[in-house]
């Protein structure tokens, strides 16, 4: 069992497999100077495979599938087979352009939720933060999604001068569809020119939605990030992931690892302990692992000791988003 020193039990691996992406999301990664790893510095299929054996050995009960835009990575069928055969709950985001390219994947080995990273329903907006004109494409697989059974959950980070203009469009959507909406609050990484200004709180979108729905709070899980609410009679759910205003750290229960095979135990935690190399060089990375779980700070990777209204991106001390994986 992973239980740090606040008692957290941590059974949730995030899984980047790469630090490529087919779309440039303005809040994602730097827009200049944007250099992929080489394929030697990635985790191959089999270190993926083996890490994972370890964790799961260790009490990790479900594993997302994460990136960059893990689609991309070639090796994707390949890494899905291999942790399909572990008794955990197996997931996956992505942007959604190569979903339907992918869904015999997605069924043979046992992903049934999918979230897909979608902050507009205007194909001209969607282009202008995308800088990637595919938003009919993202959105038909999204309806493939749904017709082929998939628990569908859309990401929206919440954009200031976007999301308030489209929040509402948004939550309609769960009207006749079985969709989960999640808007997520703007958070600060390397090069995507946060400000605290910029955050759009979900008290500040709950403003927006209540001035027109009636809407009634669901019951949250433990572990959630999320806080679910449903207008009645509708199929679908909305949420707000209030990382900002709001955190949930006291109940948090994942570990990641990057592409490049460093355990973080937590998005905005600056160390980092590199596994792969443990791995290659013939280590057992258990003692790592636990390293790393009894090294995590209360809150928020202990980068925000005044509260985020009072902190400034360069203060902050991680990687961009695409390098830590989503």
């Amino acid at each position: 069992m992973l239980k740090d020193t606040f008692n957290r039990v941590h059974d949730y691996l995030r899984i980047s497999l790469t630090d490529s992406c087919n779309f440039r999301c303005q809040y994602c990664m730097p827009e200049e100077n944007i250099q992929c790893m080489p394929s030697s510095k990635l985790m191959s299929s089999q270190e993926i495979d083996h890490l994972s054996s370890v964790f799961v050995s260790l009490g990790v009960k479900k594993i997302r599938l994460t990136g960059g835009e893990p689609l991309v990575r070639k090796e994707f069928a390949e890494i899905a087979q291999r942790l399909a055969k572990y008794p955990v709950k197996l997931t996956l985001t992505t942007n959604g352009v190569l979903a339907d390219k992918f869904l015999p994947v997605f069924k043979d080995t046992g992903i049934k939720s999918v979230n897909v990273s979608l902050d507009t329903l205007k194909p001209d907006v969607f282009y202008a933060m995308t800088r990637r004109n595919q938003f009919n494409k993202v959105w038909q697989n999204i309806m493939l999604l749904i017709e082929q059974g998939f628990h569908v959950k859309i990401n929206v980070v919440a954009m200031e001068g976007v999301v308030e203009n489209e929040i509402l469009d948004f939550v309609a959507l769960t009207q006749d569809l079985p969709v989960h909406v999640r808007f997520i609050e703007f958070m600060p990484f390397e090069g995507n020119r946060w400000v605290s200004n910029k955050v759009v709180t979900a008290t500040q979108m709950l403003k927006l939605v209540r001035e027109s729905y009636q809407i009634q709070k669901l019951s949250d899980d433990i572990n959630d990030t999320a806080k679910k609410y449903v207008v009645p009679g509708h199929k679908g759910t909305f949420a707000f992931i209030t990382t900002m205003s709001e955190h949930f750290c006291g109940t948090c229960n994942r570990l990641r690892l990057t592409a490049d095979g460093k355990i973080k135990n937590c998005l905005f935690g600056k160390e980092e302990i590199d596994l792969l190399s443990v791995l290659r060089n013939g280590g057992d990375v258990e003692p790592f692992i636990f390293k790393s779980v009894q090294r995590k700070y209360a809150v928020m990777g202990g980068q925000f000791e005044h509260g985020y209204k009072q902190t400034t991106a360069t203060e902050l001390e991680n990687r961009s988003m695409i390098r830590i994986g989503g």
